[in-house]
């Protein structure tokens, strides 16, 4: 494993690909510093200051005090008194993305954009005939820094699975290159948590079973995997060995763009829930704007105190284009089911039937993003 050193043999000897992972640092908030010079070096959280508020997007000067994405806006204050909350400005955000796009398609057709700040792509065939995945990915992010003013970091590999891992290694503004042959012993030294798709339930049991790190999961058969972990153990015998056979494609299909918070306290109340309804829809719609996704079912999910799940669901026969028109559906759901039986621990929201959505594959395992 290296950190940023030129790989010309990284190519498709036994017919591996070179595939960089792009992942903007701190978009949001990096593109506050940016345009407003008086936040630049100060912490800074993108999203809602009230008391129901969501962080949407940290600073790395707000990340040291714990300040992450979808926390409760109090906690965050509570961890940095000097937090400076911004609002959102999606259209600030499209825009450095388009720029960011339009360098990776300078450099290669098959891009995978993950959301407007993160993307696959694949430079097997490079079409500037550099060679090198390494070189490029440098390129890469010296363009999107001069051309942007943002930085950007790297994961260089010859699969997505690894590519992805390795962006996050040196983040903020780094690069992290994981050659053929290295993948297994990369993987070995890893979290289990930086596994794709572990969340922290997951990590617990992983753990009550002995697994703390990829190692350790290697170590497992199949059988034992599937015995313990059914469906999924299947992806956790190929990353344990650093093992992905998806392709990069510049045509995905998403199935549906979400999430859902929980709350420090049960709510009954109709003032607090409809609220809380509005700091969701304002989260959501950020990642619906960060997807570019246009979708014709909103549903509501709502979990009680004694954890059953309700949801009620709400099809149009156009696709939802605007924040409005999905904030007044969420609404309308909303009021359908009040006053209700019991208090919530939980509640969400989830665009589905979304534009080109077929039989394809679904676009990622965590397209319903949790708020909290």
């Amino acid at each position: 494993m290296s950190d940023a050193k030129d790989t010309d043999e990284d190519g498709e000897a036994g017919g591996l690909r070179k595939v960089i992972h792009v992942d903007m640092d701190a978009f949001f908030a990096s593109v506050e510093q940016r345009d407003n010079p008086e936040l630049r070096g100060k912490p800074v959280a993108v999203g809602g200051s009230g008391g129901r508020g969501v962080v949407a997007a940290a600073s790395y000067e707000a990340r040291k005090f714990g300040v992450r994405s979808a926390m409760p806006s109090v906690t965050a204050k509570r961890l940095c008194p000097d937090l400076i909350f911004v609002r959102h400005r999606f259209d600030a955000y499209k825009e450095a993305s388009r720029q960011i796009r339009a360098i990776f398609h300078h450099h290669t057709d098959l891009v995978e954009p993950l959301s407007l700040d993160e993307a696959y792509l694949d430079v097997t065939e490079d079409k500037l005939g550099i060679g090198s995945a390494t070189r490029i990915a440098e390129l890469i992010r010296q363009e999107i820094r001069a051309k942007t003013k943002l930085t950007a970091s790297a994961g260089v590999s010859y699969n997505k699975f690894l590519a992805k891992i390795a962006s996050d290694q040196n983040k903020p503004d780094g690069m992290c290159v994981v050659r053929p042959g290295e993948g297994a012993q990369f993987v070995a030294k890893l979290p289990i948590r930086r596994f794709h798709g572990v969340g922290p339930k997951g990590a617990e049991k992983m753990a009550r079973l002995g697994i703390e790190t990829g190692g350790d999961l290697a170590l497992k058969d199949i059988e034992w995997l599937r015995a313990n972990f059914g469906s999924f153990a299947d992806y956790l015998y190929r990353a344990a060995r650093g093992i992905d056979l998806r392709p990069v494609r510049s045509s995905r299909i998403r199935k549906s763009v979400g999430g859902e918070r929980t709350f420090n306290r049960d709510l009954s109340s109709g003032s607090e829930l409809r609220e809380t309804m509005e700091d969701i829809i304002d989260i959501v719609w950020g990642y619906i704007e960060r997807a570019e996704a246009k979708g014709r079912t909103v549903t509501l999910k709502m979990k009680y105190t004694d954890f059953q799940i309700f949801s009620r669901a709400k099809t149009v026969d156009r696709p939802i284009e605007t924040k409005a028109e999905f904030a007044a559906i969420g609404r309308n759901l909303l009021e359908e089911v009040l006053p209700l039986p019991m208090p919530i621990r939980l509640m969400g929201l989830t665009l589905s039937k979304l534009e080109g959505d077929g039989e394809a594959e679904q676009s990622r395992p965590d397209a319903q993003l949790s708020l909290l």
